[in-house]
């Protein structure tokens, strides 16, 4: 199938050939009709592609502390790399779709093949949308009117917070899509309308609606005709729809307000409010979130946990209905607002009308999409392969694309596929390595005859149940971190594992590095049991990310506490014996206190090490800090940059430019191990004791 995709790094847009989605379960699967270019937000992101490097970083000055904030713990050229790397993703343009079911997944029993469906898909000829993110559309509006169903619901959400009603005066501010149908809503509630624009044929259309114009082109006043037609008492609200950089729209919407006034802002304006604008009137702000209740909560588009409709009214799928119902009675009109129609090939140029001042750009599909969730890539780079392994990667999101496939690259391994749901993820990464399939089948993978050996890097609560699939399949299996989430998991991996005899191997890449090694060959002589400080500074991660949610990540101990204590493992090297843990106390009212916890474990040679896994510290600290002390001497490494020995005959320092956590040597050594028939890098028992005493850990400090 095909699909618009714009890189944010070079501005190149394309119409690229990706495979089709596959079925989910509580998703549903559309061949697209119609899509509607929202001009406001792409062009947007087209211009901000087309910046330069500097101009990008003044548009977000947000991203620029944070990049400043890794480079301190990171260094230089690691965090310009992966500054890169983000912008060389290829971003999918588009959100108003239109089309027509081709199936549903398991749990969707109010829709199926044939029906008209209006939805939040991309620019796509085959899209697949969360059923939450998914409306029938009546009878009565046509294909091309319904892929305005998103626009729609956006402006009626920002026209639901203003709360107007029946006699209110309210005035919106810019007449794009957003503006329009914000003009057409308030007067369907009853209410006065002051349009303001420079766009004459804009504000025509505003007129025809049933708004009073404020023709700025001319040197109209808002606040002026505010006051007129409100005989100086000010309006009751603004819907700022507009976007630009200046903060004198805010300023002027809070002059034309009446006393306790509101002003919501729905499109993107400078935000230096002015104290005394809203101090004396008393006026209320607010930013509409998109199409409404529901919008960025996981459980809610992804999980299919809909809102109880009796304590949320109206949802972001609900807003979309009530705009689709106003269509087909007759309240909004979309039809005046498309200004140019485009066939889906010709979609690239569509976008050169974005700097002409478009209005609604509408996309027609009407030719069958090639229906293939594997394609061939154009591009192979065999030259370098080496050795016996044929690979299959699952899951191309950024670690696999910063760190797995390029170290995989690098040891000459030959990739046969990379699979992701994400069609222009598993698209890209093919692309970029030169991959010889793309898939957002994995089940394509495990079928291949060819390949011998998988590579897992998708989510947590999925580690599990691939590793047991691809081990069932014959397959060596590499999995990142964790080995599983629970017992249950684990338990059916050990079952596979007596099974089979093929190698597993969790992505515990810090005892590869090249300071594990040094440290374990100092630590070589001793002739006591050694105590060993772990202190690791997290970071502070939302109470909703989904590495907090124990069905989905596990928690951040058994999500990322596990590479930890096998690098204490590791530097022992003994057997763990015992684990007991504490978490911060009750008494904080803290949502999530699994990332704030002490663990002690016990190695069976009597070694101690204490894992501190803090996410409550500053981000000018190291994020990971070991400490070793053995017979009269200590060992420090700081950050897997630099190594310091105290008491140690001939060993004083050792640092390296960069951070050198040993990803590539872990690669290096599992690929080996299979290219040799060799023994596995890490064993299994000791893989399995790492999980469990994440699992004993957590369950201690409850």
């Amino acid at each position: 199938m095909k699909q618009i995709l714009q890189n944010l790094k070079t501005g190149v847009m394309e119409l690229a050939e990706l495979p089709a989605p596959v079925m989910q379960p509580g998703h549903v699967l559309i061949q697209t009709r119609k899509t509607v270019v929202s001009v406001g937000t792409e062009k947007m992101l087209v211009e901000f592609s087309k910046a330069n490097l500097l101009q990008k970083a003044r548009q977000q000055p947000e991203k620029v502390q944070q990049v400043l904030d890794k480079m301190r713990t990171d260094g230089l050229m690691p965090t310009l790399e992966a500054v890169f790397r983000k912008l060389d993703e290829p971003l999918p343009l588009g959100y108003c779709n239109s089309g027509v079911v081709l199936g549903v997944g398991a749990g969707v029993i109010d829709l199926q093949p044939g029906d008209r469906v209006a939805s939040n898909g991309p620019h796509a000829e085959m899209v697949i949308v969360p059923r939450n993110l998914c409306v029938k559309i009546p009878d009565a509006i046509s294909d091309e009117q319904a892929a305005f169903g998103v626009l729609g619901s956006i402006a009626l959400q920002g026209v639901r917070l203003a709360e107007p009603t029946l006699g209110e005066t309210f005035m919106v501010f810019g007449l794009g899509l957003l503006g329009l149908l914000s003009v057409q809503l308030l007067r369907a509630s009853g209410c006065k309308v002051l349009a303001v624009d420079f766009d004459k044929e804009r504000l025509a259309l505003a007129g025809k609606y049933g708004a009073t114009i404020v023709d700025l082109s001319g040197g109209a006043d808002p606040v002026k005709a505010a006051e007129a037609v409100s005989t100086g008492k000010g309006i009751d609200g603004v819907i700022i729809a507009a976007s630009a950089k200046s903060d004198d729209i805010v300023h002027q919407a809070a002059e034309a307000c009446r006393p306790r006034g509101r002003i919501i802002l729905v499109g993107v304006v400078g935000l230096q409010l002015r104290r005394s604008d809203f101090y004396k009137k008393e006026l209320t702000f607010q930013v509409s979130c998109s199409y409404g209740p529901g919008r960025y909560d996981d459980k809610y588009e992804q999980g299919g946990q809909d809102y109880p409709h009796g304590f949320v009214r109206w949802t972001e799928q609900r807003n979309i209905e009530a705009i689709l119902t106003a269509i087909a009675d007759g309240h909004v009109n979309v039809n005046e607002l498309i200004t140019h129609r485009y066939n889906f090939k010709d979609a690239v140029q569509a976008y050169d009308n974005l700097k002409g001042g478009a209005l609604g750009i509408l996309l027609d599909y009407d030719s069958s999409p090639r229906v293939e969730n594997t394609i061939e890539t154009t591009v192979v780079h065999s030259e370098k392969i080496v050795g016996k392994v044929v690979a299959g990667v699952i899951g191309a999101g950024g670690f696999s694309k910063s760190v797995l496939i390029p170290a995989l690259v690098k040891e000459g391994v030959q990739i046969k596929y990379v699979a992701d749901l994400q069609s222009a993820a598993s698209g890209y990464a093919a692309r970029k390595f030169g991959i010889q399939k793309a898939t957002t089948d994995y089940q394509q993978i495990l079928k291949d005859p060819e390949v011998n050996t998988v590579f897992i890097v998708v989510g947590h609560h999925l580690h599990a149940r691939f590793v047991v699939e691809a081990l069932e399949a014959g397959k060596h299996v590499f999995v990142e971190k964790p080995l599983s989430i629970n017992e249950e998991g684990l338990m059916q991996i050990e079952k596979a594992m007596n099974s089979h005899s093929q190698h597993l191997m969790v992505g515990y890449n810090r005892r590869f590095s090249p300071y594990a090694k040094k440290m374990t060959s100092l630590l070589a002589s001793r002739t006591q049991p050694m105590t060993m400080i772990y202190t690791v500074n997290g970071g502070e991660i939302p109470a909703d990310h989904w590495i907090q949610d124990p069905l989905r990540g596990g928690g951040r101990m058994i999500g990322e506490g596990c590479h930890f204590i096998d690098f204490l493992q590791c530097i022992t090297g003994h057997a763990i014996e015992n684990v007991q843990a504490m978490k911060i106390g009750q008494q904080a009212g803290l949502p999530i206190r699994d990332d704030k916890m002490t663990v002690n474990i016990l190695f069976k040679d009597g070694s101690l090490g204490t894992l501190h896994y803090f996410a409550n510290g500053s981000k000018k600290f190291s994020k990971e800090r070991v400490e070793v002390f053995s017979d009269g001497r200590i060992l420090v490494m700081d950050n897997f940059k630099s190594l310091t020995g105290y008491g140690f005959k001939g060993f004083k320092k050792m640092k390296t430019a960069r951070q050198s956590k040993g990803h590539q040597q872990e690669i290096a050594a599992f690929v080996r191990a299979i290219d040799s028939s060799g023994v596995a890098p890490i064993s299994f028992d000791i893989m399995a004791s790492v999980t469990r005493a994440t699992f004993k850990a957590v369950k201690q400090s409850n």
